[in-house]
């Protein structure tokens, strides 16, 4: 048995954000996103925490996708992008973000990051609560 922390992070799939939404920071571009998740996630790992991220395609599909990502493991924190929480037009896809959570995750801690590569020191955060 492993006493490693595990963390989720959701985000939007990167390839599918609107950059030209004026709530999306100025300069933001996909490949940016993906390299701040890999930071995050390297980042996590070099800590000793297990790590998985999921990546929402639509409002409909959301809540699906993190519940498949929940089933079978059990995490200490899940991190919520700020994409999903800053962007109006996001709203719903953050609903059912956090409605699959609660519902899938209930003893997860949950944190929240302000760009993709904060989201281990988001993680840690929450983690050195439980830990």
């Amino acid at each position: 048995m492993t006493d490693r922390k595990r963390v989720l992070i959701i985000g939007e799939e990167p390839g599918m954000v609107d950059f030209s939404d004026p709530a999306i920071p100025p300069g933001m571009d996909a490949d940016k996103i993906r390299a701040g998740l890999n930071t995050a996630m390297d980042e996590l790992r070099a800590n000793g925490r297990e790590v998985d991220l999921v990546l929402t395609t639509s409002e409909d599909a959301a809540a699906g996708e993190v519940a498949a990502a929940l089933e079978g493991k059990a995490y200490d924190c899940i991190v919520v992008g700020a994409g999903l929480r800053v962007v109006p037009r996001m709203t719903g896809t953050f609903e059912a973000v956090l409605n699959a959570v609660r519902e899938h995750a209930p003893q997860a801690r949950l944190a929240f990051n302000s760009a993709p590569e904060d989201s281990a020191p988001a993680a840690e955060r929450q983690l050195a609560r439980i830990s």
